[in-house]
């Protein structure tokens, strides 16, 4: 899930931002309306957590252009006020819902959740490899008969290489697609995921290297 917070208040913006990705999202940071409208044109997020009161562009523009140019994405507008008429006027916007300031970090997890819900597919995609399924809709990993619990990270590492069929993925496409874009391009954590993705799943391993390419899913190491 790809989730851009919009914030002027820069502390607030990377608290919101921590919490999300500890969550599972990839996030991306603005914080004026113009370097919003950026970032949405360029990624195309999921869901935008979007405060009203932005410089350079104002948040109400924002929103009006992301239901016009990206109606797929869905808004969280945040603002201070949290009176019905402000509520009703976000909403007249285009917003999807609306949240007073302050708030609690696990109710805005929740509702960023719920609103990317509604974007997703019916039953969502589940992929196999060998005895091992992956269920994108119901967020499982299974192999065999036995659930394997995942950290949401190991999840969505595991979810882009099942996704690639067999293709060979680098740590630096893991990073873009399971990690936020602000993780260090030198970072081993793809690594260190795959270490704990082979633990985890057992043997035989269906997660396979490629040295100085990347990683792979298979049923046997070619």
């Amino acid at each position: 899930m790809r989730v851009l917070v919009v914030d002027d208040e820069e502390y607030l913006a990377e608290a919101v931002g921590a919490a999300l990705t500890r969550a599972g999202m990839r996030v991306s940071l603005a914080f004026d309306g113009a370097e919003a409208l950026s970032l949405i044109d360029a990624s195309s997020p999921d869901v935008v957590v979007l405060d009203r009161d932005l410089p350079e562009v104002h948040g109400d523009e924002v929103c009006k252009a992301i239901v016009d140019t990206h109606p797929a994405t869905r808004v969280i507008m945040l603002t201070a006020s949290g009176t019905l008429d402000a509520r009703l006027e976000g909403f007249s916007l285009g917003a999807d819902d609306y949240l007073p300031k302050p708030f609690e970090l696990p109710e805005l997890i929740a509702r960023v959740e719920a609103l990317a819900r509604r974007n997703a597919p019916e039953r969502g995609e589940v992929y196999r490899c060998g005895d091992v399924r992956l269920d994108t809709f119901k967020r499982t990993v299974t192999r065999g008969d036995a659930v394997i619990p995942l950290s949401p990270k190991e999840f969505a590492v595991l979810e882009v290489l099942m996704a690639a069929g067999g293709g060979v993925i680098s740590a630096e496409e893991l990073l873009e697609e399971a990690w936020d874009a602000n993780a260090d391009p030198f970072t081993n954590s793809p690594r260190v995921t795959v270490s704990h993705l082979r633990r985890k799943l057992g043997d035989p391993w269906i997660v396979h290297t490629v040295t100085g390419a990347g990683y792979y899913v298979a049923e046997e190491e070619r």
